[in-house]
C-alpha cells in the first residue's frame, strides 16, 4: 500500500514545481518506475483519482505510467541482464555477484500543464528519483 505515500509525495512535488513556474492546472503527470519496484499500477491510478481531487490544480489530471526494465549488472563477466527473466544468477556465468543496477526506481518524467491561453504546455522536471524503502 505504499502506493497512497507515492500519489502524495508526486502532488507535493508537482504542486512546488507548478508554484516555482506560476501554474495554475495541471493536466497530467508521468510517472516512470521500475520493474521490480513492487508499485501496482492499478492502486496507483485509484489512488491518483481519489487523492487529486482534494486539490483544484490537478481536477481531471491524467496520470500516465511507464515501466522501466529492471536490469542487473553480473560483477563477474561485466555485463546486464534481465533481473525478472534471470533473478539473482548470471545467465552467462553463473556467478552470483550481481546487483540491481536498475528497475527499483521511480521518477517524475513530465508534467503537462495549461497556460494562460488554456493551450497545453509542459513544465520542464528536474526531480531526483525517489526509491522506495
Amino acid at each position: 500500500m505504499h502506493e497512497l505515500g507515492l500519489i502524495n509525495y508526486v502532488v507535493k512535488e508537482v504542486s512546488k514545481i507548478a508554484e516555482e513556474q506560476n501554474v495554475t492546472k495541471v493536466r497530467s503527470v508521468t510517472l516512470q518506475f521500475g520493474e521490480v519496484s513492487g508499485i501496482v499500477t492499478s492502486y496507483l491510478h485509484d489512488y491518483w483519482q481519489w487523492y487529486t481531487k482534494k486539490f483544484p490544480m490537478f481536477e481531471g489530471a491524467a496520470l500516465k505510467t511507464e515501466e522501466i526494465p529492471a536490469v542487473t549488472w553480473c560483477d563477474d563477466c561485466k555485463t546486464t541482464y534481465s533481473t525478472v527473466t534471470y533473478g539473482k544468477t548470471c545467465p552467462r556465468c553463473g556467478s552470483g555477484h550481481t546487483w540491481l543496477l536498475r528497475g527499483n526506481e521511480m521518477m517524475i518524467k513530465e508534467i503537462e500543464v495549461e497556460d494562460d491561453t488554456d493551450e497545453p504546455g509542459e513544465a520542464f522536471v528536474e526531480t531526483g528519483e525517489y526509491r522506495p524503502q
